[in-house]
């Protein structure tokens, strides 16, 4: 990314945090892989625009997949990254999605909730109705709230933070979001992104303590431009 690109993709800065605009494809994080992620360029990005000679300090308070855009908060002080982690560990924070999936939900909205466990070996996650060994429980709430010929717009609030949560949920009930092969869709996007688009965040600011609400709107690409 440019850095004009990275300019514009800023939706919130403090102190404290950092609010970014992160397109599909790129890693929040790095992994064992050399390509690019989003913390080393958030890093360099600040080290040249306020001129810092040393090292400068981002945390990663969240991540969202490497095919999935939206909204990431990073912590731009050690103090913000525990007290956002403590808002995550106790879900004490309102997450909306939106996902486009191919088929209409039986029920135009509703909760699922299963055991979730994630297999380290395929990186993917599976879901039981039952407790096994490993498998934490996990819920999502769904809501169909528009749709064009091809698509159903569900508005997708996760009450837990497990690996690929939102994914394997919506396949469970036989809504595959869109572009996804890993989890039931049966065509990929041109992009290599999947349909699933990380849109609020609310909480409250860990220093000022005032209600913060963080929104994007839709990608204009694909098919999300029917919906915008």
């Amino acid at each position: 990314m440019t850095f004009d690109e990275i300019k514009s993709r800023i939706i919130y800065e403090d102190n404290h945090l950092f609010a970014f605009h992160k397109p599909s494809g790129i890693l929040v994080q790095p992994n064992e892989t050399e390509d690019e992620s989003l913390e080393v360029v958030l890093k360099e990005f600040l080290k040249q625009r306020d001129n810092k000679p040393g090292n400068v300090f981002l945390g990663v308070i969240h991540r969202i997949d490497r095919p999935v855009s939206g909204l990431v908060v990073f912590a731009k002080t050690s103090k913000a990254l525990a007290r956002m982690n403590e808002l995550f560990k106790t879900r004490a924070m309102k997450k909306m999605y939106c996902a486009l999936v191919k088929n209409r939900p039986k029920e135009i909205s509703g909760t699922i909730e299963s055991y979730l466990s994630k297999d380290p070996k395929t990186n993917k996650t599976k879901s039981y109705s039952k407790a096994i060994n490993g498998a934490k429980l996990s819920k999502t709430d769904y809501k169909v709230v528009a749709n064009s010929d091809s698509f159903y717009l569900l508005e997708v609030n996760p009450h837990t933070g497990r690996h690929h949560q939102i994914r394997v949920h919506l396949q469970s009930i036989n809504c595959p979001i869109g572009g996804d092969l890993k989890y039931g869709s049966t065509r990929s996007n041109p992009d290599g992104s999947i349909y699933l688009h990380a849109k609020s965040l609310e909480f409250e600011h860990p220093v000022t303590k005032e209600n913060l609400v963080l929104e994007y709107p839709l990608p204009a690409s694909g098919a999300w431009k029917y919906f915008l």
